[in-house]
């Protein structure tokens, strides 16, 4: 008995002493672990704290197994004395996995991975501007503000009799840097009342004519703040649907020609043209049923280089409209009217060369040449003038007025003509390639 109790004492020291040099293995290792950069924390656990849960859970068999070998002989789980020690199978079983899981850990990731398992940086902000940028944007701002204020007291002193003629004269100077002055002038209470008592209050100066500077100097100031509605693309419209532009005709009626009526007249016709350059139908509509060509007719004929430019300008884009081409053309008296007064320009062109109108009027004729009763009879009503060489001689630094002049020559020419006015086209396309 004494001899079986001894050896169980030396199996339970034996096995004792080779846990506890499994257990020092197994926390040197864990140290090492833990000493390595930590992986980034996800929703799992990290493989090394499996491995802690399982040494603690070892511990705990060992612990149940161990006051259990003392309560009475069991079977011969260790080496008897002079034996080799012989390890338990399971523990063998247990090492290599453990041997091979720490093996299959991958490397701990350098720390720039590491962020951008968590979560990429937030971008790097911009540097902030420097102070003396900083101070330049305030001021502009500033300017901005104390114009937008300066402006909008302008437009309320409009509706103030004592303060209109000044307010007329600085909102007119600054229409063009504030885009947004026709929607206010539009809308405002009072404004375009104000306005248009402006351009009636010219009426009584009219005939017999006795126009003065300065009156007409205020009523321009008034027509340039209309012509800054009728340009805007909000506006337009609701000018027409006012009949606001029928308030001119009574200037563009005139026939005086001192300074103060012409300026009155030209910067009516800037109203009309500003109208227009948009190319919308409902605008010529508008001034078909209101007898616009006819006064631009007169203009073209007894107003200034400047006014004949602009009152021909008008007549070109109603003639480039189908609506205004049929018009014209729908009878012979309105064909003729415009056709006269296109060729007494030419004439006038020739005595005092101006290629500015001289690009209107041939494109007004090229226009008319698209349809073909005007062609037959632009045949016989076109002026020789329009063919002579010195005409041609003189567009040389204007390619498109001289491309335009071509086509209508040969357009309106027979076909042997044709052939040779084509001919000379493709001679010139040649030089200038």
């Amino acid at each position: 008995m004494q001899q079986q109790q001894l050896q169980q004492q030396l199996q339970q020291q034996l096995q004792q002493h080779i846990q506890q040099q499994q257990l020092q293995l197994q926390q040197h290792q864990l140290q090492q672990l833990q000493q390595q950069p930590h992986m980034p924390q996800q929703p799992h656990m990290p493989q090394h704290q499996h491995l802690q849960q399982e040494l603690q859970d070892q511990q705990q068999q060992q612990q149940q197994l161990l006051p259990a070998a003392g309560q009475g002989p069991s079977q011969r789980s260790g080496p008897l004395r002079g034996e080799l020690p012989v390890e338990d199978p399971q523990q063998q079983q247990q090492q290599q996995q453990q041997q091979q899981q720490q093996q299959q850990l991958p490397p701990p990731p350098p720390p720039q991975q590491a962020a951008q398992h968590v979560g990429a940086p937030p971008p790097p902000q911009p540097p902030p501007p420097p102070p003396h940028q900083q101070q330049h944007q305030q001021q502009q701002q500033q300017q901005q503000q104390q114009q937008q204020e300066r402006i909008c007291q302008l437009v309320l002193d409009l509706s103030v009799a004592a303060k209109r003629e000044f307010a007329l004269l600085e909102l007119s100077k600054r229409r063009e840097t504030y885009p947004d002055l026709a929607p206010l002038l539009w809308h405002s209470f009072g404004t375009m009342a104000a306005i248009l008592q402006e351009i009636i209050s010219a009426y009584p100066f009219l005939s017999p004519p006795s126009l003065t500077t300065q009156a007409s100097n205020r009523v321009c100031n008034s027509l340039a703040l209309l012509q800054c509605v009728a340009s805007h693309q909000e506006t337009r419209q609701l000018l027409l649907n006012a009949h606001i532009p029928l308030f001119l005709y009574p200037f563009l009626n005139t026939v005086s020609k001192t300074r103060p009526f012409e300026y009155l007249r030209l910067t009516c016709l800037g109203v009309i043209g500003a109208l227009v350059k948009a190319d919308d139908p409902s605008v010529v509509s508008f001034l078909l049923q209101t007898e616009i060509v006819p006064l631009c007719l007169r203009i073209m004929e007894t107003g200034s280089e400047l006014s004949k430019t602009v009152a021909t300008f008008i007549v070109q884009k109603v003639l480039l409209d189908e609506v205004g081409l049929s018009y014209i053309c729908a009878t012979a008296e309105r064909f003729y009217a415009v056709s006269t007064v296109l060729c007494n320009m030419v004439t006038g062109v020739v005595d005092c060369p101006s290629n500015r109108l001289l690009k209107h009027v041939v494109r007004c004729y090229l226009r008319l040449s698209d349809n073909s009763r005007a062609r037959e009879a632009l045949r016989q009503c076109l002026p020789d003038a329009l063919k002579n060489p010195e005409l041609h001689a003189s567009l040389k630094d204007d390619p498109a007025t001289k491309k335009w002049l071509m086509q209508l020559l040969h357009a309106v020419s027979s076909p042997p003509q044709q052939q040779q006015q084509q001919q000379q086209i493709q001679q010139q396309q040649q030089l200038q390639q």
